[in-house]
């Protein structure tokens, strides 16, 4: 088997030197030595300067931020409030109007309002991707909210002063994206103006629970929900308790921590959380599935409830945010006010608010829950029915923000969001955020407000500072990253969600971007202390393709971005120390190398793929590899490489390595036959951008990405030495290759590595493209005893004797080439050259289990949280629709059901099902022709299998009594191939575990266990949650309002005739904080 294996590495050695060109087109960059110049990539000062620019980028943002917040609180200060306010006296953009002047069921239209909407006419713009007006601001008003309010009037008409501003803060600075104010009252009024993005069911789009209004609005929380489930919380009232912890889950983000436990006699956590973790969205959704579990029995003990919160908060071994520090009681009543427990656990300091809220219809008497809230520095909501619960979940950050108002200019510092998605289309962004305070007094020696008028905001697009990063001198695994305190990354190449809900910010932490391992937990560490730092490693890197590891050496350095919470590093490999930079001053050979990029070139020099780079800012960009080409030549005939509107780097450069891959062609290529060889194609693919196929017919089979750096073997090739085989990818899913005409190829390829003074640099992957039929031959007799393809081939019968080999015995051997993932290359068997391509595994489970097993093969384990699955149909485990609510008799007999019911009735299925997708399920046909209904996030579990320790010949027998096998494997020598051969199986009885490489649908790693080892992260650096001259008496007094008989009837019969009560108008505790007079 070694001779053998010989053989096989000298015919593939042999073929690579003299059609693959890496020594003569070594020669052709020394030959062209005066074209170019090496330059170095030095990480230390790439890095600082990088930071540098996003620092400065960044602080542009936050001079516009200042003068919006201030202006605001000044706005706002000399604003006098008008109770007599009519929705006529004001004009302003409603940025749904139009979408509500379509709907002819919309209660604008039923009222004729819209005499004070404008109407704008709008103009596309790029930066926005999405039609703008420069001239004015656009207002956004919640669905729930009723836009003819006092308090909402009030807020629109000191708030329009703030569209002068936004305009000269564009004026200063054009680059300026979205500018925003987010207002307590639930107005959003943002600049420039563009029409609402209004989804497809109820637009529940509320500012004030977006992730950047609730980080600055208050400071980081540490909470613990608590829900009462004595008996006598049954039915509805049950229900909008779960609803209504949905909904608190939904205002807490990633710097906060959180417990939901459930009480009666005893208190117990209603997950496998036994302490608090960090409200993110995986931790968040383990909560909303476990609070449906829910179930009420035994009596109230609200003693036990507050004793476990106070525990849980004074747990000081575990991460938290160790800020404010609050108790959520939800409760349908109770006489207990646990006196001792406050006595005990928070008197005298106080320094956890307790906020109470009693939820549905009942007659208790509703005074021991607020007492609790106002002697405990928190507020007492009222929840009667799900209409109350949004808003009554979200109003306790107003209380948050006392010591933030109150702490004055010290609280007003600028804090930068997770990167999520952008609710009018601009992608992915991060947001600055400063919060604007209410500044009024009722009068001269009177108290300070302390209420928080709302939140700044401007966005930033990921990819504008992208652009600050160096894109093709890091070379094509080179590449900058940035994370946040959570070690959440705000730049990576694998930042790539393939959906995104607008509602949760986008969390990909480093060590889920990466393949973790202990290196990298310390630089992320590191990285989130805000510490400087340089290290090499080895590491474990996945392939573009995500088939295959390969084990490599990284250069990491980072910095932190002053004046944020981010930090920014750089990954380097050794050989992307140094690039080439071309020097094309010599007009003439621009012309004559620019003559290889002609269609009219390619039948003699070979087809050419340009990568499809920002060479220009007027070339057209097109996926069409042909198409842009075109718009290339097109481009060049009008402008030249050194024009000011090109990118002169990436011109020079793609111009050089066109004339330099020419000059491969007529130096080896040409004068070479193919066929001799059994080869479809050879190729070289630059750094510069360049891809020559040659023959060009052979460009009409070529698969691979135009741009090398988005090329997985091009990526792989400089990663590893020697020859690397790819062979086409197959899905299990789908039919065998089809060896048709020649056209199925295996590539090979490697990289070109240049030694130039002293200073190595891989700028070129060279390759062949094996005829896979042809090939498969040569390799049964490459692995016989016959010397060449010619000789006759060897029988073996009852009356001769021979030697054992792959060709001449192939109904007993089964001798095949398996690449470093797994996948089969090639096969003496005629019946499995369709298969070439498939993990081994599906085409003989039984070895390739054996190789794993004798470490020939180590797996490793992955999770991808970016994935988008199709959603799960709904079971039919019932006659009946899940959303329906069925009333028991005691409901029947409770009058106070009739009230919610109604109410219930009318908003279940709109918004519910946004909330706890646990209850409702969305309608097929509404879903039929959503993409969101299509699709959605969820966690895949990937697998890839890589060359483990056994690098020598080895053999050994597979176990399996009188169904045993044989089997001999070897490394091949300057490949990635491994070459095994062994006894067909007699027998199919010791078909034993088949390994799986195939990517699956997965819950992801136990979110119980990964909350016991939790990843290092640090908070923000400020917090506010105490101050000696806070005014608690404002704590939620309520108020008992017993509704008639006729109401409640009313309220039936309009539920019965199916049309929706009128909105009235929302006259709460929110008016205090547009009123000056407070």
């Amino acid at each position: 088997m070694q001779h053998w294996a010989r053989r096989l590495e000298q015919e593939i050695d042999g073929v690579m030197r003299i059609f693959g060109g890496v020594q003569q087109l070594r020669e052709i960059y020394k030959d062209n030595r005066n074209l170019f110049e090496v330059q170095e990539n030095e990480p230390q000062k790439l890095v600082e300067k990088v930071a540098g620019d996003i620092e400065s980028l960044l602080d542009r943002k936050v001079q516009a931020l200042k003068r919006l917040a201030d202006a605001a609180e000044t706005f706002q200060k000399a604003h006098r409030w008008q109770d007599n306010i009519k929705e006529e006296d004001i004009m302003y953009y409603d940025a749904k109007a139009d979408a509500e002047l379509d709907d002819p069921e919309s209660e604008d239209v039923e009222r004729g309002s819209k005499s004070s909407t404008l109407r704008l006419d709008f103009i596309e713009d790029p930066n926005f991707k999405n039609k703008v007006n420069y001239s004015y601001t656009a207002v956004q008003i919640p669905t729930d909210i009723y836009k003819g309010s006092t308090v909402i009037l009030n807020e629109l008409n000191w708030t329009e002063a703030l569209e002068n501003v936004f305009i000269e803060n564009r004026r200063q600075d054009p680059t300026l994206l979205w500018q925003v104010f987010g207002s307590a009252t639930g107005v959003t009024r943002y600049y420039p103006a563009t029409s609402w993005r209004a989804p497809k069911k109820i637009d529940l789009y509320d500012v004030r629970r977006r992730p950047w209004y609730i980080q600055g609005a208050s400071s980081p929380k540490d909470m613990v929900i608590i829900v009462d489930v004595s008996g006598s919380v049954s039915g509805l009232t049950l229900k909008l308790m779960k609803t209504s912890v949905c909904e608190m889950l939904d205002t807490l983000s990633d710097d906060d921590f959180v417990n939901v436990a459930s009480f009666n006699e005893k208190a117990q956590p209603v997950s496998c959380f036994t302490h608090l973790v960090q409200a993110n969205v995986r931790n968040k959704k383990v909560f909303k599935e476990a609070v449906q579990g829910m179930v009420a029995k035994g009596t109230t003990g609200y003693k036990a409830g507050f004793e476990y919160a106070f525990d849980q908060l004074q747990n000081s071994n575990i991460t938290r945010a160790n800020c404010n520090k609050m108790i959520m009681m939800f409760t349908d009543g109770g006489e207990d006010r646990v006196q001792d427990v406050f006595e005990k656990y928070n008197w005298p300091n106080r320094t956890v608010r307790v906020f109470t809220f009693s939820v549905g219809q009942h007659n208790y008497d509703v005074t021991p829950l607020q007492w609790m809230a106002c002697t405990n520095k928190g507020y007492y909501f009222e929840i009667p029915s799900i209409g109350a619960i949004r808003i009554n979940t979200q109003e306790y950050l107003d209380v948050l923000g006392r010591p933030m108002v109150l702490a004055g200019k010290e609280a007003k510092q600028v804090q930068w969001t997770n990167v999520y998605e952008d609710a009018l289309g601009l992608g992915l962004v991060v947001t600055g955020t400063l919060p604007v305070f209410n500044l009024t007094q009722d009068g001269p020696g009177e108290k300070k407000n302390q209420l928080i008028l709302g939140v700044m905001g401007i966005d930033v697009a990921l990819n504008d500072i992208k652009r600050l990063t160096p894109n093709y001198t890091l070379g094509a695994n080179g590449y900058v990253f940035a994370i946040d305190l959570n070690g959440y990354v705000l730049l990576h190449p694998n930042l790539k969600p393939q959906t995104t809900n607008f509602r949760e910010p986008v969390t990909l932490d480093f060590l889920d971007a990466e393949l973790e391992d202990e290196n990298k937990e310390e630089i992320r560490r590191s990285m989130i202390d805000g510490s400087k730092g340089h290290r090499q490693i080895r590491t474990l890197v996945k392939s573009l393709d995500e088939r295959y590891i390969d084990e490599v050496t990284r250069n990491y350095t980072w910095v932190p971005i002053r004046s944020t919470n981010y930090s920014l590093g750089l990954v380097l490999p050794p050989y992307s120390t140094f690039y080439l930079q071309a020097n094309l001053s010599d007009q003439i050979l621009q012309v004559k190398y620019f003559e290889f990029l002609l269609p009219s070139s390619f039948e003699s020099e070979g087809h050419v793929f340009i990568a499809p780079r920002e060479y220009c800012k007027d070339l057209n960009a097109s996926d069409n590899n042909t198409e842009f080409l075109k718009n290339f030549i097109e481009l060049m005939e009008k402008v030249t490489p050194d024009s000011k509107q090109c990118n002169n780097f990436l011109l020079h450069n793609l111009i050089l390595d066109t004339g330099i891959t020419q000059q491969l062609v007529e130096r080896v290529w040409r004068d070479q036959d193919l066929n001799t060889y059994s080869l479809l194609a050879v190729f070289a693919a630059t750094d510069g951008g360049i891809t020559r196929v040659f023959p060009n017919k052979a460009a009409e089979d070529w698969t691979e990405n135009p741009e090398p750096f988005n090329a997985s073997f091009y990526r792989r090739s400089l990663d590893n030495h020697g020859y690397i085989f790819k062979p086409p990818h197959q899905d299990t899913l789908l039919r065998p290759l089809e060896l048709e005409n020649d056209t199925v190829g295996v590539l090979v390829s490697t990289a070109v590595e240049l030694s130039l003074s002293g200073r190595t640099l891989r700028p070129a992957v060279v390759g062949v493209k094996l005829d896979l039929e042809a090939w498969a031959e040569k390799f049964k007799v490459l692995a016989s005893n016959r010397t060449h393809q010619d000789q006759p081939q060897k029988q073996c019968g009852p009356s001769s004797h021979c030697e054992m080999d792959c060709e001449v015995n192939n109904e007993d051997l089964l001798c095949v080439l398996i690449d470093d993932g797994g996948f089969l290359v090639l096969s003496n068997q005629n019946h499995q050259w369709d298969q070439v391509g498939r993990f081994f595994s599906e085409v003989d489970a039984n070895l390739m289990l054996a190789l794993y097993n004798n470490s020939f093969y180590t797996r490793k384990e992955s999770y991808d949280y970016q994935a988008a699955c199709a959603p799960q149909p709904p079971g039919n485990l019932g006659a009946a629709p899940r959303g329906v609510f069925v009333p028991t008799v005691a409901d029947f007999l409770n009058l106070a059901w009739w009230t919610s019911a109604a109410a219930w009735s009318l908003f279940q299925q709109l918004l519910y099902g946004l909330v706890c997708h646990s209850w409702f399920q969305a309608d097929p046909a509404e879903a039929e022709g959503s993409p969101e209904a299509r699709e959605s996030s969820c966690v895949m579990k990937q697998t890839q299998y890589y060359f483990g320790s056994v690098n020598a010949s080895y053999n050994a027998i597979i176990d399996c009594g009188n169904c045993s096998r044989l089997f001999h494997a070897q490394r091949l020598s300057n490949t990635n191939l491994l070459f095994v051969v062994a006894e067909k199986p007699l027998c199919s009885q010791c078909e034993a575990g088949r390994l799986l490489q195939k990517e699956t649908h997965s819950d992801g790693p136990e979110q119980c266990e990964l909350v016991q080892r939790p990843r290092y992260r640090r908070g923000p650096h400020i917090c506010f949650d105490y101050n000696a001259t806070e005014d608690t008496s404002d704590c939620g007094r309520g108020a008992s309002f017993p509704p008639s008989l006729g109401v409640l009837v009313s309220l039936q019969l309009l539920l019965l005739l199916g049309l929706p009560p009128r909105p009235q108008p929302q006259v709460r505790a929110r008016a205090r904080a547009a009123s000056p007079r407070l």
